[in-house]
Parts: structure tokens; sequence; C-alpha cells
């Protein structure tokens, strides 16, 4: 599969993984920490590679925006304003802990607007054009679900057949181990 020109790869890794215990994005999964799993498949698509709301690596880091602590929108709106301030078109985002990503998401989701997986909002194509809604957004209080937002900014859901397993506890890895 080849990289997608003007296309950031962004992993959602900010949260606080309460529910797993301790930092799942560095959980292994078939001997690599999940987060590698999902840079893996983004990065054969992506023209550049982000972390949003940590560091991990070489990869280059960037803040959820406009302030930590705003959930996967706050991951989002990040990346949108990184890539529009570095002249890439669109983001693809993923979460950190959903290592079994499908091949081709690019070709899957992109399209007119912006789109996202059915079953697992965070992985999703979003325009830059999109920075200023999301701002938009944030700021007026809205309700911080991703599926809410890309409603309201006229979002696709996409099937892709299977959800990606995303992994939010403990239970959840030991299930995709097997």
């Amino acid at each position: 599969m080849a990289k997608v020109a003007g296309v950031v790869g962004a992993i959602l890794a900010g949260g606080a993984a309460s529910r797993f215990g301790s930092d799942k994005a560095l959980a292994l999964f078939e001997g690599a920490p999940l987060i590698d799993h999902v840079a893996a498949a983004l990065g054969s698509e992506s023209e550049a590679l982000i972390v949003v709301g940590r560091q991990h690596g070489s990869l280059i880091s960037v803040a959820d925006h406009p302030a930590p602590g705003l959930g996967p929108l706050g991951a989002i709106a990040g990346a949108l304003r990184w890539a529009q301030a570095n002249g890439y078109a669109s983001v693809l985002s993923a979460p950190c802990d959903a290592p079994l990503l499908p091949a081709n998401l690019v070709e899957s989701l992109a399209g007119e607007g912006p789109a996202y997986v059915a079953g697992l909002p965070v992985l999703g194509w979003w325009p830059v054009a999109l920075a200023d809604h999301i701002d938009a957004w944030l700021a007026s209080g809205q309700p911080r679900a991703v599926r809410r937002w890309a409603a309201a900014a006229g979002a696709r859901s996409v099937a892709l057949g299977v959800v990606p397993a995303n992994v939010n506890t403990q239970e959840d890895l030991a299930a995709l181990r097997r």
C-alpha cells in the first residue's frame, strides 16, 4: 500500500487509560506496544505521522487543542491544527489502542468530506477545513462525543465490515490475544 500525499496519520494517545489501569498505549500485543501497531498501520498510508497527547519514540508529538483534557475531540483538533500549519490536506486519525487496523483506510474513508468508522468514530478522515469547525464546537461547550461533532460536521459513517478491536480494559487485551 502506498503513502498518500497530503495525509497526516494522527495517533490519538492522550487519554488517562483509567479503565485499563496502566498506560495502555505501551501494553504489549504480539511483542510490541499497541501504539506501535497503530503507527505502522497509519504510517504505511500517510505522508506524515504524528502522535497527539503524548510523546512516543521519534514520532512528532502534538498537543491537544485548545488544551489537554478534552478527550479525543481535543486530539483531533490538535491534529487538524498541526496538519493545517504544516500544509497537509487531511488527517487520518486512529486511537492508540486499536492495534489491528485494516489496510487501505484512506481508500475506505476518503471521499467527499469527512468520514468515520461506524462503531469506532475516532478512526476517521478529517479534511483540515474542519479545524475552525471543531474549535467552535469545543469553545461553545457542545458535547465532546466524536460522533456528535462528526454529525454536525457532515461526516459520513462508513461500515468496514468488521469494526477494529479497541482495547479499553485488561480484559479487552486478553480477548484480543486469544
